[in-house]
Formats: structure tokens, sequence, C-alpha cells
């Protein structure tokens, strides 16, 4: 009997192959201008972020930013309300000269969103380690009537062989004899609960449930894939924590006086991560290198020759015009009348 193949088939193999062929471009491509952003979260508590460096390119030099060039910032002033125009050194000798080389501008609300995300995770830890485990705990808080959340029965198993570990990550799951396809969840991070108190003050709908059904399916996906749980910060809490804050961080349009400007990158030299906003944005912008100014002289135009080199092609064109008249003249024969 003969095999038949469908022909659709075929062709959602090869789209299927064509997918994995470009996600392994992507996945492989090391971008030259930004850093990719960490699939898993980094913990900036962890000091897990002190060897990371950003390389920057503008149109003809490139910079590769590191933290301690941000210790060596030089506040200027304020620019249109929007950024604060600085001087960094990107040389790497230690030549006790004051002053930097490159003029950047730092956007002021990435800057102020980073220095308040990081804070926001340090606060979002509970401040003394448990006895007998050498992992940090998420601080959280109780539900109450505890949230339903259906889950299939491999995802239900999954969280009752990790339901301890997952306390660590403020989530407090009580399994039901009930119903195989139903968990409650009970305790959640306690940003969770402040960012469905500030929704509702805003006059906006809850946003918890979903908030805690994206957590339980990134942790029930980790789980799948590597076999236990990370001691990262979770993506979903640090999307959150991202979230509050960019809504209390300094905006556009918000004047700065010198002496914040001076607090506001002082607080930055100090993060983590200070070269990208909460969101993954590029918090630092290179503008020009003073040094490359002053090598490249630029020579002032000669007016005067310029005008009569100007004087000189037209009488050229000129001439040249009237002689290409004469000879084209010269060799068309003379016309004989019908």
């Amino acid at each position: 009997m003969p095999l038949c193949f469908s022909p659709f088939a075929l062709d959602s193999a090869d789209d299927a192959v064509g997918r994995e062929s470009l996600q392994s471009l992507f996945s492989e491509w090391d971008n030259p201008v930004f850093a990719r952003y960490p699939e898993v979260a980094v913990d900036v508590s962890s000091g897990q972020a002190e060897s990371l460096a950003v390389k920057i390119h503008n149109i003809l030099y490139p910079y590769r930013f590191t933290k301690e060039m941000i210790h060596s910032m030089q506040v200027l002033q304020q620019v249109d309300n929007k950024f604060i125009a600085c001087l960094m050194s990107t040389k790497t000798e230690e030549n006790g000269e004051a002053g930097g080389n490159l003029l950047v501008l730092v956007d002021q609300h990435a800057a102020h969103e980073r220095v308040r995300l990081e804070q926001l995770i340090i606060d979002s830890y509970e401040k003394q380690l448990p006895q007998g485990s050498g992992r940090k705990k998420l601080l959280s808080s109780t539900i109450s009537p505890p949230l339903e959340v259906t889950v299939t029965e491999e995802q239900r198993r999954l969280l009752w062989c990790y339901h301890k570990n997952l306390e660590d990550l403020g989530l407090g799951i009580i399994f039901p004899d009930t119903s195989d396809s139903l968990v409650l969840v009970g305790k959640v991070p306690l940003c969770f609960v402040e960012r469905e108190a500030s929704e509702l003050r805003r006059g906006r709908s809850t946003v918890a449930k979903s908030i805690v059904e994206e957590f339980i399916r990134e942790q029930v996906e980790l789980l799948q894939t590597t076999g236990g749980i990370q001691g990262t910060l979770p993506l979903t809490v640090q999307k959150v924590l991202a979230s509050q804050a960019c809504h209390g961080a300094i905006k556009f349009n918000d004047g700065l006086s010198l002496e914040e400007c001076y607090r506001l990158i002082e607080a930055l030299s100090w993060c983590q991560l200070p070269f990208q906003c909460a969101h993954g944005r590029p918090s630092i912008l290179p503008l020009a290198d003073i040094d490359h100014l002053e090598q490249e002289k630029q020579i002032k135009p000669n007016l005067a020759k310029l005008r009569k080199m100007a004087q000189a092609w037209r009488l050229f064109g000129k001439a040249e015009g009237c002689d290409s008249r004469q000879s084209l003249q010269a060799s068309m024969p003379p016309c004989e009348p019908p």
C-alpha cells in the first residue's frame, strides 16, 4: 500500500524548522550595542551584576561602559527638564587628572527608576535569613479568602512536590482534596498586594489573580525545564516591582536643582545595573568625546580662494560650452533642401 504524505504536514514541518532556525539565530547573535536582557532576572541584592558591562556605540567610536565609570561622572546641569548633562571618564588608567572626556546625557526618569527598582528589590526580602536556609526569602502577605487557581494534574503534582520551596518565593499554596484541578493561594509576595491596592486606588479593576496565575505558570515552566526552584528573583516579581518603580520615579519636565542632580547621579553610581532603567532601556547616552574633538581640528575655509575657484569654474564652463557647440556644428553635415 503506497504511503501518502500531506503537503500541509510538510509545510508545517518547514515552518517549524524555519522558526527554530530563526530563534537559534537570535539566541546566538551577540548584539554589539546593548547587552542582552536576561531571561531570568538578575538579583541585584546578591552582587550578581558586579562584572557586567554595557557596550555603547555612537557613530564613530565604540565605548564599553562599566560601573566604575559612573563614579567618575561630573554633573554639569539639567537639560530641557529631561536629562542631566555629565562628563564621564572612559580612560582605564589612573592618571589622577580631574574631569572626564566623554559628554553624556543621563535620562532622569530612567536613572531614578533604576535607583527605585533596586531599593524595592532589597526591601522585598526578609532582613534575616531563615534558620537552616542559605537562601533569602521574599516577604509575603496573607490574602483572605484564598484565590482559586485552576491547574492541570501535572502542574498540581509539581506544585505539591515543591510547595516548601515556593514558600521562599512568598507563595503559600493549599491543595484541597475536593478537586484535582484546583489550588488555593493563601499567601503571595507582598509586592503583589501593594500593586493590587495601587490599582484599586486608581479606580481600576483587580489584577491580583492574573498576576498570581502568571507567577504560578512561570514557576511551573521553570520546574518542568530545570527540575528545581531558581534562586534568582522571579520575573513576575521583577515586573511588578518595575511598575512600582516607574510610577514613583521622577518624570520628564520635572525641574531638578543642581543639588538634586548630584544626589541622583550619586545614587545611580551605587546601583548594580546603572545603565538600564527598570524595563531594560538605556539610561545614559554618549554625545561627544572631548579628546576626539580636540584631535579633529577643523580648518577654516579660505573664502577668497573658494571665490576664485568658483569664478574660474564658471569661465571654464562657458568656454567649454562654446567649444562644444562649435565642434558639434562643424561635425554636422549641411542641410540640403528636400
